[in-house]
């Protein structure tokens, strides 16, 4: 276990690490249940093996002295975790202090500045969070969450690479976050769907 807690190497790569973060903020959850170091885990839906081993090869890219584990959770899913000091700093949110809602968890200043980082964020954020699915035989593009300003930096970063995202909102739908309690909002893409996809390239399309 020591290799959790020495300080290790960490990768710089920004593109690496706008993905991740991406990947985090849509399915990912901080804890510290040793109180040495801080553990990210990211929930994966099995039936996107490619996804599940892409997110495993990033972690080690980020943090190649680190154990990446894999903890099977049910049928349907599994937990891809990796412990490292170096996370929060990453995220920009804490462990200890609640969820990323109660946090008010959004996308580090640093990726909304550079096209380059939006993108792989972008791609981290609806391969977890997002959904491509056919509306009448046209294909769109939905992200969802229930943090408000998090809603307003996805639709700003698509809005910003040339397309015309829609922000709508919701109440009720799913029991995730208690997302039944609270406004649900969704950024949808309905337009030049397909360009979208090919400069994002996220795994689920």
């Amino acid at each position: 276990m020591r290799g959790y807690f020495r300080t290790t190497r960490f990768n710089k790569n920004k593109i690496l690490q706008s993905y991740i973060i991406g990947v985090a903020i849509g399915d990912g959850n901080l804890s510290n249940p040793n109180g040495r170091a801080t553990r990210l885990r990211i929930s994966c839906d099995k039936k996107y093996p490619f996804l599940f081993q892409k997110i495993i090869n990033c972690l080690k890219l980020l943090l190649p002295d680190n154990k990446v584990s894999i903890v099977e959770c049910e049928k349907t899913y599994a937990d891809i975790s990796v412990f490292s000091n170096h996370l929060e700093k990453l995220l920009g949110w804490k462990a200890k202090n609640g969820s990323k809602f109660s946090q008010k968890v959004t996308v580090p200043n640093w990726i909304t500045k550079r096209r380059k980082y939006k993108i792989n964020c972008l791609k981290g954020l609806i391969e977890t969070d997002g959904c491509i699915y056919s509306d009448r035989g046209y294909k769109m593009v939905m992200f969802s969450t229930i943090i408000p300003k998090l809603a307003n930096d996805v639709y700003k970063m698509i809005n910003s690479l040339g397309f015309n995202s829609h922000i709508y909102k919701t109440k009720g739908g799913t029991n995730s976050y208690n997302f039944n309690q609270k406004t649900i909002y969704r950024i949808r893409l309905s337009k030049n769907v397909s360009e979208f996809l090919d400069l994002v390239h996220p795994e689920k399309n």
